[in-house]
């Protein structure tokens, strides 16, 4: 018995440093995800009120010079789907293609947010139970310096995934309401698109 527990002591230990760096990796890309949240932010805003005022007035007699009054700095994922949607003009197939396309590009620029989000605590909670066992032994043999570094170990790594895990969920909660938007707004003019081409 005693072979296996130390076994798994000595797993859980080698796995502290590891822990450590995905932490840190956590941290650093938390604070670039924070910078082009901001970028995004900036973009969106502006995407957003002209593509409301455009679409109030959207209709198929005005839907052929849509594209041109798309913005040509803008580079968002939903201006670029807009661009390529206005091109599908009587093909139904490649429409309905491009919405779906659009829904996997927008989950896939949200996938670092979930990542923080979900492995964030996990980490930090691995982070800080690691360190708990060998705390223990220094509180257990009086080694009191030994006990405190591990326990600063311990919270250290636990705010860090918080921190991450925080970062990764507001910026989350955000994009799906900024994509649940363009989506709908796609699906819009899709349908006028294709309210052009039975017209016809």
């Amino acid at each position: 018995m005693h072979v296996i527990s130390d076994i798994l002591y000595w797993i859980s230990t080698g796995l502290l440093v590891p822990v450590i760096l995905v932490l840190i990796y956590f941290f650093l890309r938390s604070l670039v995800l924070v910078g082009t949240f901001f970028g995004q932010y900036l973009e969106n805003r502006k995407t957003s009120q002209w593509l409301n005022r455009e679409l109030k007035t959207l209709n198929t007699s005005n839907l052929d010079t849509f594209k041109d009054r798309i913005p040509k700095k803008n580079h968002g994922i939903s201006v670029a789907y807009l661009k390529q949607l206005c091109d599908c003009k009587g093909d139904n197939a490649r429409i309905e293609k491009l919405v779906s396309d659009f829904e996997i590009a927008a989950d896939k620029d949200m996938a670092i947010s979930k990542t923080l989000t979900k492995m964030g605590p996990m980490m930090g909670l691995m982070g800080t139970l690691i360190p708990m066992g060998p705390a223990l032994v220094g509180l257990a043999s009086g080694d009191i310096a030994s006990m405190a570094y591990n326990m600063q170990v311990a919270f250290a790594t636990t705010v860090i995934g918080l921190f991450s895990s925080a970062i990764g969920f507001i910026t989350q909660q955000v994009k799906q309401r900024w994509y649940l938007q363009d989506l709908t707004n796609m699906e819009f003019v899709a349908e006028i698109l294709k309210e052009k081409e039975a017209a016809l």
